[in-house]
């Protein structure tokens, strides 16, 4: 809490929420989708399947440009509104204002799932209109993929009522436990200090060097969370049951459908990986052993996954953290580093603990000035500065689409491919290190860091994913209530880490504060993540063999994957993400990584 971090500036996007630029952005807005509704009222709910291609061509170039137009004016409108929700979830002006600006773009929602029908019933000639126009023929994977997905799609009035709906029902939900969750804070001895801590604050103590302050502050973040657990069970339950619903109504075979194909990813690529995954597990016992062994513990208890190990007694001001980066970066990418310059030199980093602000971190792109802004809890630990290169990944990521022109529909990326650059950042930070470190104490610290973050990524992840299959099979059948929520997370804790932890110290509230799982329309926002790690160390290996030959292909790759399913983009590094061979191979890198570690 006593490191020094910055706020970011917003100044360039709009002055403020009440000036007179921002008004005339929402004003714009609403006109572009009124003129919009129009257009589809007047010429596209008149052309049919029966229409010549030609005659279709113009239209569905005409409907691509509005829609981009409107796209990226709100996704530079809806990102500012968030940029003071998140940091501040007292902020009744910004709370106020996002409430309205998302009734007011509930007609753009509508109007999407009506052109996706639309594409559905003309899809015999999609392909022939598509060359006839430059937009279209442009926007191509994505005109195809609507046109397939509309199957999914229930009546024009029942997905209108549900867009609605979702206001006052999921998305309402998800307000309420992001609300919760930030407000909460806990009175907290530190250093002989009794001080209020806000939650990220306290979670973040999970990682200081004191065990006796790491358990306190795990015992302290249960006894807050058995205070909420009933407020934040309801809203669990309201986001899952509202989506198992929507999902039974659209002919979704399950909730895994929808989110495989949100993640342009098939079934077969999925389980190759999970089988990939679970088969891990042992290896990672291994690791989570070893660490016992350092701290002098035949067993970690949940308080000591992320217990420093090795030369870590230091702690990075937030200009360190800067410097580390943008030099570990630039051993990797002029570019990368010049890019992280910039986005360090013009605040585009929120990275200051403080109450009323939300945990954990994010990108969001800011498309009406072809910026990013970046959200951090930063605290001085390695982790953090770990989180921050992720973070600048994902912005590196959306510069490579600004940079090759891509529009905004185009950018549309799936969540696997979404971490992919993000965790090629942690990498590239990391290995840097190892490779130049002759410190044995250092090499521990970073190879720590770098292997706890993976058994995050495959071991957490995949108990995130049995707790959330669980509660989607149970959901169907009625409500759970918050002591359900705990036994189901407490389980798949065991399942995945095994004998690795002290079952008698797990954390059973987990659910409570991951914003993944209260979006009723983005559902198993967790093996995206596996994905990403997987697919980066893979990557990583091929750089490693090519050098600075791949650099281009590696960021032609970023800037397209909003074009392409994942099998496909991963085919032009000659990786087959359908079998369990390539994930093995990444997984066995780290499986290296792992037997250095336990030897050290």
């Amino acid at each position: 809490m006593t490191i020094s971090a910055p706020r970011w500036d917003l100044t360039n996007i709009y002055p403020s929420l009440e000036s007179k630029e921002f008004t005339a952005a929402v004003a714009d807005y609403k006109k572009q989708v009124a003129a919009l509704e129009k257009f589809f009222k007047n010429k596209i709910s008149k052309a049919s399947e029966k229409s010549k291609a030609k005659d279709l061509a113009p239209l569905i170039g005409e409907a691509i440009d509005r829609i981009n137009k409107i796209q990226t004016l709100s996704s530079t409108i809806f990102p500012y509104i968030y940029s003071f929700v998140t940091t501040d979830s007292r902020d009744k002006l910004a709370m106020k204002t996002l409430s309205e600006m998302e009734q007011a773009s509930l007609p753009t929602s509508q109007l999407l799932t009506q052109f996706t029908a639309w594409l559905g019933k003309i899809s015999p000639k999609l392909a022939d209109a598509t060359k006839l126009n430059s937009s279209a023929k442009a926007h191509a994977f994505m005109l195809k993929e609507s046109a397939e997905q509309s199957k999914y799609l229930m009546s024009e009035a029942e997905e209108n009522l549900a867009s609605e709906l979702s206001l006052s029902g999921g998305n309402a939900f998800g307000k309420l436990q992001g609300t919760v969750t930030s407000q909460l804070s806990v009175d907290f001895e530190l250093d002989g200090k009794v001080e209020k801590m806000p939650m990220p604050a306290l979670i973040n103590l999970r990682s200081h060097p004191d065990e006796s302050t790491r358990r306190r502050g795990y015992e302290a973040e249960n006894v807050a969370w058995e205070g909420v657990k009933e407020i934040l069970a309801a809203c669990l339950n309201g986001v899952k049951g509202e989506a198992n619903t929507l999902n039974r109504k659209r002919g979704r075979k399950d909730a895994i459908h929808s989110s495989l194909e949100a993640a342009r990813m098939d079934r077969k690529s999925l389980n190759a990986m999970l089988e990939a995954m679970e088969g891990s597990f042992p290896m990672f016992r291994k690791y989570f052993k070893a660490k016992a062994k350092k701290i002098g513990k035949e067993q970690l208890a949940w308080w000591d996954i992320f217990a420093p190990i090795g030369k870590a007694d230091k702690v990075y001001t937030f200009e360190e953290a800067r410097d580390f980066i943008l030099e570990n970066f630039g051993r990797f990418s002029p570019d990368l580093a010049a890019f992280a310059k910039r986005a360090f030199d013009n605040n585009w980093i929120d990275a200051e603990q403080r109450d009323g602000k939300r945990g954990g971190a994010f990108c969001t792109e800011v498309q009406g000035v072809k910026e990013s802004r970046i959200l951090c809890n930063f605290d001085g630990s390695f982790d953090q500065v770990s989180t921050l290169a992720h973070e600048l990944g994902h912005a590196f990521h959306n510069e490579c689409a600004y940079q090759a022109n891509k529009t905004t529909l185009q950018q549309l990326t799936p969540m696997t491919l979404a971490e992919t650059a993000s965790t090629m950042c942690e990498t590239i930070v990391t290995e840097a290190v190892l490779a130049t470190t002759k410190d044995p104490q250092e090499e521990l610290a970073v190879l720590e860091a770098q292997i706890q973050g993976a058994a995050q990524v495959v071991v957490d992840i995949y108990s995130r994913y049995l707790f959330e299959k669980e509660v989607f099979e149970r959901r169907e059948k009625s409500e759970l209530s918050a002591d359900d929520f705990n036994d189901i997370m407490e389980r798949a804790q065991k399942a995945t880490y095994g004998d690795g932890l002290d079952e008698r110290y797990l954390q059973k509230f987990m659910w409570t504060w991951k914003p993944h799982y209260y979006s009723s329309g983005l559902s198993f926002y967790n093996y995206p993540y596996a994905f990403g790690l997987l697919f980066a160390t893979g990557l990583y290996a091929i750089y490693q063999q090519r050098g600075e030959s791949f650099v281009q292909d590696y960021k032609n790759l970023l800037a397209s994957t909003g074009e392409e399913t994942a099998a496909k983009l991963a085919k032009r590094f000659g990786i087959d993400i359908t079998t369990r061979k390539f994930w093995d191979d990444s997984l066995a890198i780290i499986g290296k990584r792992i037997d250095r570690y336990s030897q050290l």
